[in-house]
């Protein structure tokens, strides 16, 4: 198999370089890097969050208990988001498992709130472990970027579909932010100035204002959020059900999505490090009933849409520490976001994805041996699960599994 070069290339520049000061880091964060970070909290703070309000309603957690969960995946991460990316000088945005969350929803529907807790404690020492024999690096350079990149472009395909959808039946709304994003990024000169996908969400932002699209008061949940410490149980039901397929979906679903985009832009993230810290971090946040700790995939490719390669580490701290922010607020935030139109969200995310659903076409299938990928894309946007494990899995599983018997090589 050929390397991937962005597994053989020298060490980063940013490592190298050493650790940046804040001066320098207020100097690397432009309007476009500052963009970048509020868009990607934006949409973290949006569906992701919808999804844990869903998965708690399942289990009938209380709303302590989901704001504990709220403020653990945003401030806790939040510190290793900043942590990470000023220590490696690279964009390593950190959140929490998605699918994983889904997957946790399921479960509360017959285990006990404290059962989960456990198995949140157990997935944690396992993805520790992975990370400290340095087995998620190497399975990183094993699977084919191609096949990769597949799977995030069946994943991020979504955020398309949801913005065409959005300007249909939300035109009041969605339909002038994405003019405006076509406009201003039609001049290069402004776009320098103004960011388009941030004159798209102020524009966003004014018409959902005009057509009294809010929904509800923003204070409805209260203001600061109250983290509460929560004791696990560790029962042989609950290790079975979740444990392994919460591993997988940090460790190659959700992993190697932040993974492939961060390479893709060429950077060099640091794969066993970072598996290590979703380890600790999925152990810490598991003490207030936060679900395990990821390397983002779509939170980061929003992080390094634009701008300047060497000035993304910037945009990546701006977006933990807006992180920090949200979770102390997140009752009201959480309020903010839910009350306003589904279209603006779907809208707002659509755009900041185009350039990296762009990007995972061109990488999946420049090579001359697409089948494998094509598979891959194909299951993934399916979005069949199998034994409780998201499609994503299963398609680079599959993917590997054409390429290899079909294709008689793995690609490059």
């Amino acid at each position: 198999m050929t390397a991937d070069p962005t597994t053989t290339a020298a060490p980063a520049a940013s490592v190298t370089a050493g650790r940046p000061s804040p001066r320098r880091v207020l100097t690397d964060l432009g309007p476009r890097e500052f963009a970048n970070a509020l868009i990607a909290l934006v949409f973290s703070a949006t569906g992701p969050v919808a999804v844990i309000l869903t998965a708690g309603s399942q289990g009938d957690l209380s709303p302590a208990q989901l704001s504990s969960w709220i403020f653990g995946v945003f401030f806790a991460n939040g510190l290793l988001t900043i942590g990470m990316s000023w220590m490696f000088r690279t964009p390593l945005a950190f959140f929490w498992t998605i699918p994983g969350t889904v997957i946790v929803g399921n479960s509360l529907a017959h285990l006990r709130w404290s059962e989960v807790l456990g198995a949140y404690v157990a997935t944690g020492v396992v993805i520790l472990l992975v990370g400290l024999t340095g087995l998620a690096r190497r399975l990183m350079d094993w699977i084919p970027m191609p096949v990769i990149m597949a799977m995030v472009a069946g994943v991020f395909l979504q955020f398309g579909l949801d913005l065409v959808s959005s300007v249909w039946s939300s035109a009041a709304v969605a339909l002038p932010m994405a003019i405006v994003f076509v406009v201003v990024g039609s001049v290069p000169r402004l776009a320098r100035v103004v960011p388009p996908i941030l004159a798209a969400m102020l524009v966003g932002i004014v018409a959902v204002v005009a057509t009294g699209g809010l929904s509800r008061g923003i204070l409805d949940d209260g203001l600061i959020a109250a983290p509460m410490l929560q004791a696990p149980e560790f029962t042989l039901r609950a290790m079975t059900e979740l444990v392994v397929p919460l591993a997988i979906t940090v460790l190659v679903v959700q992993n190697g999505q932040g993974i492939a985009v961060l390479r893709a832009k060429g950077h060099h993230p640091p794969v066993s490090a970072c598996a290590v810290a979703c380890g600790l971090w999925s152990l810490l946040v598991s003490a207030i009933g936060a679900v395990s700790t990821c390397l983002t995939g779509p939170t980061n490719a929003l992080i390094v849409s634009s701008g300047d390669r060497d000035r993304h580490y910037a945009a990546a701290i701006t977006n933990g520490a807006l992180a920090l922010v949200v979770g102390v607020l997140s009752p009201a935030f959480v309020g903010l976001i839910l009350g306003t139109p589904a279209a603006f969200i779907a809208a707002l995310g659509g755009l900041a994805m185009l350039a990296p659903l762009q990007s995972a076409f061109v990488t999946a299938f420049r090579t001359d041996r697409a089948l494998g990928p094509l598979v891959c894309l194909l299951v993934t946007v399916a979005d069949v699960s199998l034994l409780g494990i998201s499609a994503p899995f299963w398609g680079i599983v599959l993917g590997m599994a054409v390429s290899a018997l079909l294709e008689r090589r793995v690609m490059s």
